[in-house]
């Protein structure tokens, strides 16, 4: 049974705890450098497509922006501080490509390396293992305005800023991942236009999705001559998914739908190329691809980080090109605050499918969390009861796919503080800790609580 209230925060399924996973599992939380850092223009750092978006006006639901956001720039200690009590051995994080070129100039800015230097530093002298993510959606602005992703140079500035960053922290950090989810930066970004920067083009989306993917694999090989045992992988934001109905017409939907939700970047990272479906559905949109491009992407990684937060449900929708299909909202599930639906067995139905349909690689889950309405009490607590259950929930079921095979080595808490969430500002909470975005006061939720108890194996 499940624990409900805030009266049974050390109640665990009864053949659940951490003494089940391997001692040398890998327990972190994540964060990004746009949704945390703020300082914004602080010791030359200039902006990115993510502060542009900010400034147009109906793309941020609270008109808010990340200038200061948490102000993790000066607050990390206590951030990392917070990660330590909690129990973490690791912490994921990204690093903000314009604090390391803020121009064209093409030198990069000391002051930028020296701010991942220290924080690095901070991490291992806390005993926690820094993982980094080279992009996290945060584009210098100065390359949109030649084009962006959807201009093949910005490929040739990635891995400059590749080789630049991983020569400087590379002594120190062995685990890198190239980009988070590369679906959103592609479609959320150029095709519905959610996320920066806002176009609505679904042939650019496309051409970004590519030109992000090749990115990824020209830079591995970067990575590896700079970092000593370097583990080198990418995180993507995968869903399982199920038909609306049994109709043949919504489950091709659904096939079609995974094709560019899932198999868009899977197959082509493990050399399969793009899906055959998908390339002759979109065959008016597609980019252009040269000779050497798809064998570049499957150059061979270390490890897969997947990010789980919940499942699709698919219908077949002829009036909506280019894929002819929809979502649907299935009315009675549990969901969480932002409404996406809470599914953790379909954390082990994803695991599952991926080591049964791919060849065997290490993986990493590299986001998971909820986002829900939290409430500081009148004594200064946060009872996140349902957050709290939906991590213990979400953790059976991984270790339910662990014991069905699958080669999951590590699990990052989504997020460690709240924090800027994107398009939805300061609207929506994921934290294990409670930030008074006023006075940037940190406070740990029951949720992080529970985490500290369940890594010191007391739950």
């Amino acid at each position: 049974m499940m624990p409900t209230d805030a009266n049974n925060l050390s109640q665990m399924p009864s053949s659940f705890a951490r003494a089940d996973f391997p001692s040398d599992f890998v327990w972190g939380c994540s964060t990004s450098s746009f949704q945390i850092e703020g300082g914004a223009t602080v010791d030359g750092r200039t902006p990115s497509i993510w502060d542009h978006f900010c400034q147009t006006p109906g793309k941020i639901r609270d008109a808010s922006n990340a200038e200061i956001a948490c102000d993790h720039y000066h607050r990390w200690p206590e951030d990392l501080d917070l990660a330590k009590q909690i129990g973490m051995n690791a912490y994921r994080f990204s690093i903000a490509w314009t604090r390391i070129f803020p121009d064209v100039s093409g030198v990069p800015n000391q002051a930028g390396l020296d701010f991942y230097s220290r924080l690095v530093d901070g991490m291992l002298a806390r005993g926690l293992d820094p993982w980094a993510t080279l992009y996290h959606w945060d584009l210098p602005q100065y390359l949109q305005e030649i084009g962006g992703w959807e201009n093949r140079a910005t490929i040739d500035a990635y891995l400059v800023y590749v080789d630049t960053v991983t020569r400087h922290l590379g002594d120190r950090i062995q685990n890198w991942i190239t980009h988070n989810e590369p679906w959103c930066t592609a479609m959320h970004g150029n095709w519905d236009g959610m996320h920066a920067p806002g176009q609505k083009n679904f042939k650019a989306a496309l051409l970004v999705a590519h030109h992000v993917m090749l990115s990824h694999g020209l830079a591995v090989p970067i990575i590896r001559k700079n970092v000593a045992h370097a583990k080198v992988g990418i995180a993507l934001s995968l869903h399982p998914l199920r038909p609306a109905s049994s109709s043949e017409t919504d489950l091709a939907a659904m096939q079609r739908h995974d094709g560019l939700r899932n198999r868009w970047f899977l197959d082509p990272l493990f050399g399969r190329g793009y899906p055959i479906d998908i390339l002759a559905h979109c065959a008016n949109d597609l980019p252009t691809i040269r000779p050497s491009d798809m064998a570049a992407i499957a150059t061979p990684i270390d490890f897969l980080g997947v990010n789980y937060y919940f499942p699709e449900t698919i219908a077949s929708a002829p009036d909506c090109p280019p894929l002819h299909t929809r979502l649907e909202e299935v009315a009675g599930r549990e969901r969480t605050g932002f409404g996406w639906e809470v599914a953790p067995d379909g954390m082990r139905e994803l695991l599952q499918r991926i080591a049964n349909d791919y060849p065997a690689i290490p993986i990493y889950l590299t986001e998971n969390g909820a986002s829900y309405e939290d409430v500081m009490d009148a004594d200064g607590s946060v009872q996140d009861c349902a957050r709290r259950d939906y991590f213990i929930r979400h953790l059976a079921s991984l270790q339910r796919a662990r014991e069905a095979g699958v080669d999951v080595r590590g699990y990052f808490a989504w997020s460690l503080i709240d924090n800027f969430e994107w398009a939805e500002g300061y609207m929506r909470r994921f934290g294990l800790v409670y930030v008074d975005f006023q006075t940037q006061q940190r406070t740990m939720k029951q949720s992080g609580h529970w985490f500290r108890t369940f890594l010191r194996g007391a739950a």
